[in-house]
């Protein structure tokens, strides 16, 4: 089942990060007990928060999680960019035709 749910965060954080706060005390256990950064990290930084997530459930934040948390950020600011340049392509093309 956790093999499952990696191979589904990698496509969809959010659902994965949604059933974990439901069926699991995960996402309570790292945040300990608040609320508040779980839901920003879901709507914000989906990747950290799944990654924060298991390096705190695992002993901490260092070493191999350390470096799992340093890749989820880079992914999480890669997929903002990323549509940030693809909405500007758009824009752009939209622009060119009307």
């Amino acid at each position: 089942m956790p093999c499952l749910l990696a191979i589904i965060a990698l496509g969809f954080p959010r659902l994965v990060i949604l059933l974990l706060w439901i069926f699991s005390d995960y996402i309570g256990r790292a945040f300990g007990g608040e609320w508040l950064w779980p839901v920003l990290g879901f709507f914000l930084m989906p990747f950290t928060t799944l990654a924060y997530a298991l390096g705190m459930n695992n002993g901490g934040i260092k070493g191999l999680y350390l470096v799992l948390l340093i890749v989820a950020v880079l992914m999480d600011f890669g997929a903002i960019g990323g549509g940030a340049a693809a909405r500007r392509k758009r824009v752009v093309v939209v622009r060119r035709e009307g």
